[in-house]
């Protein structure tokens, strides 16, 4: 009986924990401060400078197909969003890999209007050079080239994308993380990477909350039961990916509610951009 109480007093201040996280998280104060890290993290803006700090963010998401927004990235874009950054999305293929591109481009900007992202500022690049194929070898210094004149043309000063593991392992996703690492891009733009994490944390959905508060991260974003609806809308959008896995990931996957980033160390930028 003693066992069975302490059992149920763990839960219940598990449950506890997980509640005060989200509130936290989603405060007046913690929203200030997401805003104060992600333009004063190299010190360009003095602290002094950031009391009203509504639409100094020029945050880019990069991907490398349709439906990578939110799948992934969802928490961070609405959360931004919700701050009244200007977001913008570049995505390098319109996800042609089962000749469905044109449906594909379609279900993305349906996706990002659920999500906050205006058209005007969704890009969706259909390079020969870049396909939606694990089997090809991204050009690096080619999409390396496509995203700095991205960020100039657009004035970004935050970018996020996928990590050197690619949340899936997919190759197109860690040709992105390669190709912003070689970037030359402006001194004042910030570059962020998502973790990946393990299958079993991966697939733990609002129950992973307080390994990810623990763990050290640069940056992260989560969204209560509003966004995650949300998100969820915006993941249905995209009507040929709905395979019976999809509804899987869409209850139990951590990334529909939670994003942690780490700042990209630059690698050596030896490599030709065109």
């Amino acid at each position: 009986m003693y066992i069975l109480l302490i059992i149920f007093g763990a839960i219940l201040s598990y449950f506890f924990w997980i509640q005060c996280i989200f509130y936290r998280q989603n405060s007046a104060k913690s929203r200030k401060h997401l805003l104060r890290f992600m333009l004063c993290r190299d010190k360009q803006i003095k602290s002094s400078q950031t009391s009203d700090l509504t639409g100094d963010v020029r945050a880019l998401f990069l991907t490398a197909h349709p439906d990578d927004e939110c799948m992934f990235f969802a928490p961070a874009i609405l959360r931004l969003v919700e701050l009244n950054a200007s977001v913008h999305l570049l995505c390098l293929s319109q996800g042609n890999y089962y000749n469905q591109g044109f449906q594909r481009r379609e279900e993305l900007l349906d996706s990002c209007a659920v999500l906050g992202i205006p058209a005007s500022q969704v890009t969706i690049h259909d390079c020969k050079e870049l396909p939606d194929d694990p089997n090809v070898e991204w050009s690096i210094s080619m999409a390396s080239s496509l995203i700095l004149k991205h960020i100039r043309a657009h004035s970004i000063n935050l970018v996020l994308t996928f990590d050197g593991r690619g949340v899936s392992g997919h190759s197109n996703h860690t040709a992105i993380y390669k190709a912003v690492r070689i970037l030359h891009s402006p001194t004042d733009c910030s570059l962020l990477s998502l973790s990946t994490i393990g299958v079993l944390r991966k697939y733990l959905s609002f129950l992973e909350l307080p390994i990810s508060w623990l763990l050290p991260s640069d940056l992260c974003c989560v969204i209560g039961s509003k966004g995650y609806v949300q998100a969820k809308r915006a993941m249905l959008c995209h009507r040929t990916q709905l395979l019976w896995f999809r509804y899987l990931y869409i209850w139990f996957s951590r990334y529909m509610i939670i994003n942690t980033f780490q700042v990209i160390d630059q690698g050596p930028k030896n490599l030709k951009i065109y």
